[in-house]
């Protein structure tokens, strides 16, 4: 018999354990590690954030879903990665702590044939001072991360909302949160929910709305931009981007490295070298994304870490790592069957697997700071390379260490994304895209 660990349950991770349950058969055992209790829809905090939807409507307990499913479920955080055993037995395996299931700060070490690594990011709210320490966020600022933080927001957002039907201005800054953030896509998702929201409370004309962002232009979303087709016309996301924010009446900071974030008060500098500061009494800023901090260690007990991971503390996969300057990367530097390179037994999947850079054009300030999107990785290329890798371990698994490793590079797969820019089933408002 042979035993898949699948260590994270997001949309990587639980594709994968799934069609690996589905696919290996129960003479085989498939494991999921996470230190959650219950499966969020993350694209849909946007909607918890603004009152549209519950945290019970975008999660539901992973526990008798995996009974159901005959998967072994372990809610615990991975700690270790030991691929080669160590000096007691030959056996990889993984050093988990318990989060729940009564058996909080336990550790354990369960043994894999095959590991898939779909832990996914930490948020790492700790790089802006002020925005949050580590990956806990502060009080300074609201949060769509997380279920928990998304409904935070929603009942930030009501108290705003309250206190201009009173007549009190207000001042909302939606964006991202350091230079070297992802996820733009969820920012603008939320800022037009947002402006959506004021629109129905009859308030809007009360907000003063402001976005404030590393793109160096509106509509990079972490791609350099891209196209699109809007009322049979193919137009730049720049144009469509700039026209929705201007038909809004939302104002823009771009190129934005916000280095501190106070009571009420945000400190940022662009990529002209200038600084300036923006006030706000309603803020989200996403943060910037790391790795979760896994450790590895090889039989002797030495710290690999540097061996398996990028020094952001994603794991290293069949990318092409090679420093190499803008105009000399390539589409095949992407991964293709996220296969550690040294570990056969291991791969990543979704957002745990390091990209070989960024896609957006590097950028930095006359100061030498850092300012440009990092590679987005959203929810439905996640799911194919879960699927995948899932494939790919099972066939591994059924036909030996020979089988032929299936394939899915982010430069050629297709991933479609719905952008909500208001909910609603009349008035909503929402832009389809395929890239």
């Amino acid at each position: 018999m042979a035993r898949v660990v699948v260590l994270g349950a997001g949309v990587a991770g639980h594709t994968a354990a799934t069609f690996a349950r589905e696919w290996l058969g129960k003479e085989h055992e498939v494991v999921v590690v996470t230190p959650n209790a219950r499966w969020n829809w993350i694209p849909s905090n946007i909607w918890v954030g603004v009152g549209e939807m519950t945290k019970e409507d975008v999660t539901f307990e992973l526990d008798p879903v995996y009974k159901k499913a005959g998967i072994t479920y372990k809610q615990a955080r991975a700690v270790s990665i030991n691929p080669e055993g160590s000096s007691s037995h030959d056996k990889s395996f993984v050093t988990i702590e318990y989060t729940g299931q009564g058996k909080v700060g336990q550790s354990e070490e369960v043994t894999f044939d095959y590991l898939i690594n779909a832990t996914g990011p930490k948020l790492n709210f700790g790089a802006t001072p002020g925005l949050g320490e580590g990956s806990q966020i502060g009080e300074n600022t609201v949060s769509v991360c997380t279920a928990d933080h998304a409904e935070h927001a929603a009942h930030e957002l009501k108290k705003c909302i309250e206190k201009m039907k009173k007549g009190e201005r207000q001042k909302f800054l939606i964006g991202t949160g350091h230079g070297m953030c992802t996820c733009q896509g969820a920012a603008f998702e939320y800022i037009f929910n947002i402006e959506h929201e004021l629109n129905k409370a009859g308030v809007r004309s009360m907000a003063d709305i402001k976005w404030i962002s590393n793109e160096s232009f509106l509509g990079d979303f972490g791609m350099g931009g891209l196209h699109m087709k809007v009322g049979g016309y193919v137009v730049s996301s720049r144009i469509f981007t700039e026209s929705l924010f201007a038909e809004r009446g939302v104002d823009y900071i771009l190129g934005a490295h916000p280095y501190k974030v106070e009571k009420g008060k945000v400190e940022y500098e662009l990529l002209d070298g200038s600084k300036g500061e923006e006030t706000f009494d309603f803020a989200m800023l996403i943060p910037p994304f790391a790795g979760q901090g896994l450790k590895a260690y090889n039989k002797a007990g030495e710290d690999i870490t540097e061996t398996m991971f990028a020094p952001n503390g994603f794991m290293k996969v069949d990318a092409d790592y090679t420093a190499k300057p803008y105009n000399e990367w390539k589409a095949s530097d992407w991964p293709r069957t996220y296969q550690s390179p040294k570990y056969k037994n291991i791969f990543a999947a979704g957002i745990a697997f390091a990209p070989p850079h960024i896609i957006s054009k590097p950028m930095k300030s006359p100061n030498g700071t850092v300012i440009n999107p990092t590679p987005p990785r959203t929810g439905m290329p996640s799911g194919i390379i879960g699927k995948t890798v899932a494939h790919s371990v099972c066939d591994l698994v059924k036909k030996g260490p020979n089988a032929h490793l299936h394939e899915a590079s982010m430069a050629e797969m297709g991933a479609a994304c719905v952008a909500s820019a208001g909910k609603g089933w009349l008035d909503g408002q929402a832009a389809a895209m395929t890239v």
